[in-house]
């Protein structure tokens, strides 16, 4: 049997991406090895994400958010709670498209529980959900 340990991101800039990471979504950074790379780990629960800076990585070059793509989700029992939060950090629904702080909000959908979709510093889409 096989349990996630950790979901790998790329980035360009670690001053831009760690403080996204840590402040909308609370995450906090923990030890990590001296690799010859830059980035950081990051707590999340009993998982972890881990930032590296990969410059020749591959990134998303669309500004806008396409659920089907490729991203990582993370769970909330506070659905309301978060957008709440999101919204205090000045993201929205309602802003263009190409926005840095534009959401993508699903209340109700064919996932059975609300969704909702953002992009990080580096265009990476990223789902925080209320799955039971």
């Amino acid at each position: 049997m096989l349990a996630l340990h950790h979901v790998s991101i790329i980035t360009d800039d670690l001053e831009k991406s760690l403080p996204f990471y840590r402040d909308v979504f609370g995450l906090y950074e923990i030890p990590r090895p001296d690799f010859p790379v830059g980035g950081a780990w990051l707590a999340c629960g009993s998982l972890q994400v881990h930032l590296v800076v990969h410059l020749e990585g591959t990134f998303r070059q669309r500004p806008v958010i396409d659920r089907n793509d490729w991203h990582f989700a993370f769970r909330t029992d506070d659905f309301e709670g978060v957008l709440e939060r999101l919204a205090a950090l000045g993201f929205s629904g309602d802003l263009p498209e190409d926005d840095p702080k534009h959401m993508l909000i699903f209340r109700t959908g064919l996932a059975g529980f609300p969704q909702l979709y953002l992009r990080d510093p580096d265009l990476n889409i990223v789902e925080i959900n209320g799955a039971p």
